[in-house]
């Protein structure tokens, strides 16, 4: 009976591999070549435009991957609003503190909708802006696949057990990464996109109060303590951080030079630099941006492709806010 479970639960997570890998199998580059073939000319422009005016959106853009992806799948779920009587948006949870931005994600929505109407998913807009906004942000091209399909329903309820939190351990953020398929190095390459944007005095103030995490450089929790005064802030108020004061709008190595120098934002930072499994892999990209550069587009390709919902398993919706009508 034993061996004949065994054998089961062998078959179960093999059709599951089989499963995943087939809606990567299904997405391309140039997906929209002859559907839309000015669509990722569009996005590009939009989220250049919106770079140029509002900085900040490039990096929205990288985090949005990020949330969309770690939830089931890369589908746009992460963009639905919430409905009286319907929806509960991913937006809410205690994870999504801090984004910001959505509403230029219809901008480009709306610009693509011009040109192809119901042709463009919200799923890929979410992919190609991340990847267009890494190289505003100095990051390398990425030749990203399309072709995903938008979600029929939102995971808000799965946002806080799947999306680690910010100071939740190594062992469990890499066991998050390891569950959608990405490896030890990739998941460290990942975390270099801490190397942009800030965070909010609210996740890092347990590090400051009521001591000093003595794991922290001296220096740089006095200036963190000057960014954060109380150990309570005010979580609608503008108080933060940025992740790295040199290059705060470049994602480069910057992030574990940093942290081997103890001076990270989380403990998850910290811990990344410490611990024996991706110690190695820290001081590697320290040494060598060309190295970070190479595993982080890899780690983001990796990501991106998390999961599709191709076919018919979903929607393209026109607006990336909420389900189309019947």
């Amino acid at each position: 009976m034993a061996t004949t479970i065994i054998k089961l639960s062998n078959i179960c997570l093999l059709l599951l591999l089989v499963h995943f890998n087939l809606g990567k199998s299904k997405l391309e580059v140039n997906y929209y070549s002859r559907s839309c073939p000015k669509a990722e000319d569009i996005i590009k422009e939009q989220v250049r435009e919106l770079y140029n005016k509002h900085g900040n959106t490039a990096v929205s853009w990288v985090r949005n991957l990020f949330h969309d992806c770690m939830v089931k799948s890369c589908d746009a779920s992460l963009l639905l609003e919430t409905v009286e009587d319907g929806v509960v948006s991913e937006q809410e949870s205690e994870r999504s503190f801090g984004m910001r931005n959505f509403k230029y994600v219809s901008t480009i929505k709306a610009a693509v909708e011009k040109e192809c109407p119901l042709t463009v998913s919200c799923a890929d807009i979410v992919a190609l802006s991340a990847r267009d906004a890494i190289v505003l942000l100095r990051g390398s091209s990425i030749e990203m696949k399309t072709g995903r399909k938008d979600s029929k329903g939102s995971y808000a309820r799965e946002v806080e057990e799947l999306i680690p939190n910010h100071n939740d351990s190594i062992s469990l953020v890499l066991s998050r990464f390891q569950a959608i398929g990405i490896d030890l190095e990739a998941t460290v390459a990942l975390l270099g996109a801490h190397s942009v944007g800030r965070v909010h005095c609210k996740n890092l103030v347990q590090r400051l109060y009521p001591s000093v995490d003595s794991t922290l450089d001296p220096a740089h929790a006095e200036y963190l303590k000057r960014r954060c005064p109380t150990p309570n802030p005010d979580p609608k108020a503008v108080v933060y951080s940025r992740n790295d004061l040199e290059t705060p709008m470049i994602i480069d190595n910057s992030y574990y030079k940093n942290i081997l120098e103890h001076k990270g934002l989380l403990t998850v930072d910290e811990e990344l630099a410490n611990d024996p499994r991706t110690a190695p892999y820290v001081q590697n990209m320290a040494n060598d941006n060309d190295y970070f550069h190479q595993h982080f587009s890899r780690a983001i390709l990796l990501l991106s492709q998390t999961n599709p919902l191709t076919g018919d398993q979903g929607e393209i919706r026109k607006d990336c806010r909420y389900f189309n009508a019947n």
